[in-house]
């Protein structure tokens, strides 16, 4: 069902944000592209929902943190985050923010794996994270695009409990599994543009890829591979007009 009504297991992808430099202008690119709705609440930070349920965030990049950089970022969900976090760098992995409280929402961190793709920790206290996925306007598959796919999955298995397994009849393609059941998956980064580094792609739900593709060219975005057809269904990679990157995309008919 889309709507999640009980806890993220652990490993889990349950949230993504974006900090953005004009937050306004990105609430509106969002709210406009795939239908939410937001305003910048306590500390700053937008909670978007549709039709009513909490689908994404959407921050201000700090005035005095102008390097922070401007992408989505997915939080895997976790019972313990100071004990994640020592796991993390135990592993091999890098602190970007340490453990924080959100006031009753939760607690979070932001790390980076031994191949340097940011993620983020959400210990739910209040809040859970996303409330409505899989179905259009919202999350529905989070992607690592990394260099080395065993030591990826050796870090992610220490730190998560995440199993990797090859997708028979499709290419260098990992599910990544969490108890069995699939949460994600993982691509080699020879696969993307020369240059591009390693990172966890968010993939967004919609009726129409090639109309919202088009939608988003008119909202000033970036179409950065074109509307094709794969194995689950029609996809595009595009950036919003601050170059935060992100896929469209439409599962096949069931």
């Amino acid at each position: 069902m889309p709507e999640i009504t009980s806890p993220y297991a652990t490993g889990t992808p349950c949230w993504v944000d974006l900090m953005a430099k004009n937050q306004q202008n990105a609430i509106d690119f969002y709210g406009d592209l795939l239908g939410w709705q937001g305003r910048p609440g306590s500390g700053g930070y937008a909670i978007c929902e549709l039709r009513g349920k909490a689908v994404a965030g959407i921050g201000a990049v700090p005035e005095d943190q102008p390097e922070t950089p401007n992408v989505w970022t997915t939080y895997f969900a976790a019972t313990d985050a100071p004990a994640t976090q020592d796991t993390i760098a135990g592993a091999g992995g890098s602190l970007l923010a340490p453990v924080m409280d959100v006031g009753d929402l939760g607690r979070m961190l932001i790390a980076a794996d031994p191949q340097g793709a940011a993620f983020g920790v959400w210990q739910a206290g209040e809040f859970a994270g996303a409330r409505l996925v899989n179905e259009p306007g919202t999350l529905i598959w989070n992607e690592l695009h990394t260099a080395d796919v065993p030591t990826a999955a050796a870090f992610y298995g220490e730190v998560f409990g995440m199993n990797f397994e090859p997708v028979e009849g499709v290419e260098a393609y990992w599910a990544i599994k969490v108890a069995g059941k699939t949460v994600g998956g993982a691509t080699q980064l020879k696969n993307d543009p020369p240059g591009t580094s390693a990172h966890w792609l968010t993939y967004f739900s919609v009726d129409d890829v090639d109309s919202t593709a088009d939608a988003l060219i008119r909202r000033d975005g970036t179409v950065l591979a074109a509307p094709f057809d794969m194995v689950a269904g029609r996809m595009a990679v595009v950036a919003d007009p601050e170059g935060a990157r992100f896929a469209l995309i439409k599962p096949p008919s069931r």
